[in-house]
């Protein structure tokens, strides 16, 4: 059967391509090495692009010193946290045990006919009211360890803890006149200062992209017609070297773009650096005027801690010679638990501001 006459002319394959003045017309160009391309930094604009980028990397170190002293901060407050709940729970028990026979009094009382229900109520009132707010306290308690335990990475459990801690005496604070030094140990100053300072030298480098580059270009390698030919040395080398001379033209617009973009955004870093060095002076104000404000406090706390306690004796003498009744025991006693919770909870703003201090200092101060 004879084959359509363009499936002929598919299958044919020539024996030889057509020669033009002896050279085929279809030649192969088999081609291995290598180049390469080096800008002469005339305008310093690489080396100022990898300094931006070290200041940029030596930030982002700055900001994980910073979340680091931000977790090691939490951790101390919460410990803190921990171990005045410890103690106001003691203060609670001892409370309620006393009040517990305070009860068993009135109830005798009440037999001996000196007072009526109403004091036995009010009292048993105060007592479950107190059990109650024991409760309240535990649950704070296990809380508190669980977010300790999370902090570090652990799963809930028990917290070792050394009661003695909440009451020694606070470190050394700094006086007025904080020198300016102890705030370059704050992660997030240097980090703004690291940033600004890698703005500064991206306004450099889009301003250096205004004037033209000159690039050196080189390459070497073997090229054949006929692979069989292609590592034949010398006769297949090829080896060059040239330049290149670019000027910015017609993307002018662009680079002007960029140049204004880059003194934005060093604007910017300007503020965020001033921003900054503001709170972090503001940050140590606050907490040293703190510390001073709460040691006063805590002295006059103390004081009324030891008046309610002698008050509650007093009333009690009095109540049982019938020159007192029941509800001046029972608010002197209310307000006696109340001024040792309160005493502790000055402790705990105390021992918090320390740690504040420390936070503020970016990690502690010589």
């Amino acid at each position: 059967m004879r084959r359509p006459p363009g499936e002929e002319r598919l299958n044919h394959v020539p024996d030889s391509y057509p020669e033009i003045n002896g050279v085929p017309e279809l030649l192969g160009d088999y081609r291995v090495g290598f180049a390469a391309s080096w800008e002469v930094d005339i305008w310093k604009k690489l080396r100022n692009a990898a300094k931006a980028a070290t200041f940029r990397y030596l930030a982002t170190i700055e900001g994980q010193r910073f979340m680091r002293t931000q977790l090691v901060a939490e951790i101390a407050r919460s410990y803190y946290e921990l171990l005045a709940l410890d103690r106001q729970l003691q203060v609670l028990h001892e409370n309620i045990e006393l009040q517990q026979r305070a009860l068993e009094v009135v109830r005798k009382e009440k037999q001996a006919a000196r007072v009526t229900e109403l004091a036995v109520q009010r009292f048993q009132a105060e007592v479950l009211k107190n059990q109650s707010r024991q409760f309240h306290l535990e649950q704070d308690r296990v809380q508190t360890q669980n977010r300790i335990n999370f902090l570090v990475g652990r799963f809930p459990q028990p917290v070792s803890r050394n009661a003695a801690v909440f009451d020694a005496p606070l470190p050394a604070t700094i006086e007025a006149g904080l020198p300016s030094q102890l705030l370059d140990n704050r992660p997030d100053v240097r980090q703004a200062e690291l940033a600004l300072e890698a703005a500064k030298l991206d306004v450099k480098v889009a301003r250096a992209r205004f004037f033209p580059s000159f690039s050196i270009e080189a390459g070497m390698g073997y090229e054949a017609f006929n692979a069989k030919h292609l590592v034949s040395t010398p006769s297949s080398t090829f080896f060059g070297i040239g330049g290149n001379l670019l000027l910015p033209l017609l993307n002018r617009q662009g680079i002007k773009a960029q140049y204004f973009s880059a003194n934005a955004q060093q604007l910017q870093a300007v503020y965020r650096f001033e921003q900054a060095a503001l709170k972090a002076f503001t940050d140590v104000a606050n907490q040293l005027a703190m510390i001073s404000n709460l040691t006063q406090s805590y002295a006059l706390e103390s004081e009324q801690v030891d008046l309610l306690t002698q008050a509650i004796e007093v009333s009690n003498v009095l109540f049982q010679s019938a020159r007192a009744d029941y509800m001046e025991v029972l608010l002197t006693r209310r307000d006696a638990l109340e001024s040792q919770m309160e005493l502790i909870d000055t402790r705990l703003q105390q021992r918090q501001a320390v740690v504040n201090v420390y936070q503020a200092l970016g990690g502690g101060w010589h």
